[in-house]
């Protein structure tokens, strides 16, 4: 609870500061936040991202709520619910089978782990593999140095990331509210409005389109295929060198019989709707948070739930 007081505090000061442009996004609020940047401190600055993110805000102080990727939300008068891809209630994980199977990922323990700046409350669950997987992968987006030394692993999992969500159908709205949460839980750390833009941008373009041709997200995994979202009736179509053919049509997931939400549960509380921002995408952001600070938070569209295993 210290360290996490610590770091909020810290964020405050640190908002309107200017990341020089030969340092990384991860290495400069590394240092801003926790004052010395090595592995293990990255570690630490992810997981409090990415568990903002699933959880919705659970530091003091922040600037901006973050009702989390959890919570029922609304994106341009869509109604978004993410929690069922990770519950169990929906057939849509790729466990590598020609079809996609009920996978609980709140099996470690639910939000409870989370709070404590823990993924899990083990390191055999589903919740477990998920989560440190989203710091890993989080941490190559943002450009982490020291990532691959002791204290924080290099990402390892599936390189595609179209082969781990062909299974969830996902469109634009569910893509465009997860990725606000990452903008939201971004801006309520002191992440300057230039770099939140930055990875938005980023993750838009590869991620939150259609056809998307092979590309290398993860340098040591090479170019691969990286479209999340596949319903082309609401996803727009990759800007350069569509490639449609190599995926396959989007199919909405099934309900998991006899499914329920576990006691273990990391729902969010409260509805979070959306209001349309200006941006590239035509973007949404929770309208309790649209305008903290002077953030227009681009919604970064990664639809990465259950989610970069």
């Amino acid at each position: 609870m210290q360290l996490k007081n610590i770091i909020l505090a810290a964020a405050v000061t640190f908002v309107d500061a200017q990341r020089p442009k030969d340092q990384s996004i991860c290495d400069y609020y590394t240092t801003a936040l926790l004052k010395t940047n090595n592995a293990t401190n990255q570690a630490t600055l992810l997981t409090l991202l990415v568990n903002t993110v699933v959880i919705g805000n659970y530091t003091m102080p922040n600037h901006n709520a973050v009702p989390g990727i959890l919570a029922p939300g609304e994106i341009d008068g869509k109604k978004v619910n993410l929690a069922p891809y990770f519950n169990g209630a929906l057939a849509s994980t790729n466990t590598g089978g020609k079809m996609g199977e009920s996978v609980n990922f709140l099996d470690g323990g639910g939000a409870a782990p989370l709070k404590e700046n823990k993924p899990a409350n083990d390191n055999t669950s589903h919740q477990y593999f998920l989560l440190t997987h989203l710091y890993e992968f989080f941490g190559s987006l943002t450009g982490c140095s020291m990532q691959g030394m002791a204290g924080f692993d290099a990402y390892n999992g599936q390189a595609s990331m179209a082969e781990v969500h062909k299974f969830m159908g996902l469109g634009k709205p569910e893509m465009d509210y997860f990725v606000t949460q990452v903008g939201l839980a971004a801006a309520s750390f002191g992440v300057a409005k230039d770099d939140i833009s930055a990875i938005a941008d980023s993750l838009n373009s590869v991620f939150n389109v259609a056809c998307g041709p092979p590309t290398t997200v993860v340098k040591a995994q090479g170019p691969q295929l990286q479209s999340i979202c596949i319903d082309q009736s609401t996803c727009p179509k990759a800007a350069e060198d569509p490639m449609c053919d190599m995926y396959p049509a989007a199919v909405k997931p099934g309900n998991a019989t006899g499914t329920m939400m576990p006691s273990g549960s990391m729902s969010a509380t409260g509805t979070a709707s959306g209001t349309n921002m200006p941006s590239g995408t035509g973007s949404a952001v929770p309208t309790a948070a649209a305008a903290v600070n002077g953030y227009s938070v681009v919604a970064v569209a990664a639809g990465l739930a259950a989610f970069f295993v």
